[in-house]
């Protein structure tokens, strides 16, 4: 699906294509790929490249067009992780500006209602691509917070009962944190390329790209923090467990051990053997007797030692 938008006070969809105005393409149909290719004249690598999950952020010429490609981050709704990244391909050429993304985001939606609400004009194809990684940063801070709650949750859940549940959802959130940390500083690395492609006084803004990288920066920070908070708390309730399992394995031995003084007992009067006291009265009370009082015994000295 595309759409054309025109940057007045903020982008405004147009229905049919003018020259510099933007296309969005978002889940390309075969329709989409025939205007690229046929109307447009996109080179078909640049579509094959981004439509590769796996690409890194990166920026690429082929004759007078320029590809570059960053990612941005998305929330999978059918999937054990909950949040990944994903490539948005941004291809120019004089008065070409297309984006091209394999999935659909709420992020570029959001992009264009911010234009439109704060008024913002957006004068060349660099500061486009700088206002898109600004976007993609603060979405990046939006899910970084919602993966923090999440982990929140989970640790609650863990406090009340160590279930397998919860530590694999931790572990899933832990996934998710490398995703946007390698995303992000592949973001980074390409951004710091930008001002060398795009040189002439006409490009120049740089308290946009100042405020793009301290972005980005902080939401590099966010990550590392999460992610330092995510381990400390997976590496803790590791440690109870095995705790845990240590204290069970005590009582069972414990258990084990108190139960073995009887049946020794037993054994030994068992045998085929002249013991010398069928003759006393009340000889099978006094053995269970005997055989209970060192089984006490037994488990206070445990109790003694805290094992149960």
């Amino acid at each position: 699906m595309r759409k054309y938008l025109f940057c007045e006070a903020g982008f405004v969809e147009k229905p049919n294509w003018l020259p510099n105005c933007w296309v969005n393409v978002e889940c390309p149909t075969q329709d989409d790929f025939d205007f690229l290719e046929n109307d447009l004249k996109v080179p078909a690598s640049f579509l094959h490249d981004i439509a590769d999950t796996d690409e890194r952020p990166r920026i690429d010429n082929e004759g007078n067009w320029l590809l570059t490609i960053l990612r941005i981050p998305i929330v999978e709704r059918n999937s054990t992780i909950s949040y990944t990244t994903v490539p948005i391909g941004i291809i120019t050429n004089n008065e070409i500006l297309v984006s091209v993304c394999y999935r659909s985001t709420d992020m570029i939606p959001d992009f264009i209602e911010h234009t439109r609400r704060k008024e913002i004009a957006v004068p060349n194809k660099y500061e486009f691509i700088l206002r898109l990684i600004y976007s993609s940063a603060v979405w990046y801070l939006k899910y970084l917070k919602q993966i923090y709650n999440e982990v929140s949750s989970a640790e609650k859940e863990l406090q009340r009962s160590i279930r397998n549940e919860d530590l694999l959802r931790l572990m899933n959130l832990q996934k998710c944190l490398v995703y946007f940390n390698t995303s992000i500083r592949g973001n980074e690395m390409m951004i710091s390329k930008l001002p060398k492609i795009f040189h002439e006084k006409d490009y120049q803004n740089p308290e946009l790209l100042d405020d793009v990288m301290i972005e980005l920066r902080q939401a590099h920070n966010m990550v590392n923090i999460y992610s330092d908070i995510l381990t400390g708390t997976m590496d803790a309730f590791a440690s109870i467990i095995s705790n845990n399992v240590n204290t069970i394995m005590k009582r069972m031995t414990s258990l084990s051990i108190v139960l073995m003084v009887p049946t020794l007992i037993a054994s030994f009067y068992g045998m085929n053997v002249d013991i010398h006291i069928e003759q006393i009265p009340h000889a099978f009370s006094l053995i269970v007797f005997f055989s209970i009082l060192l089984s006490a015994l037994a488990f206070i000295i445990f109790r003694k030692i805290k094992w149960f």
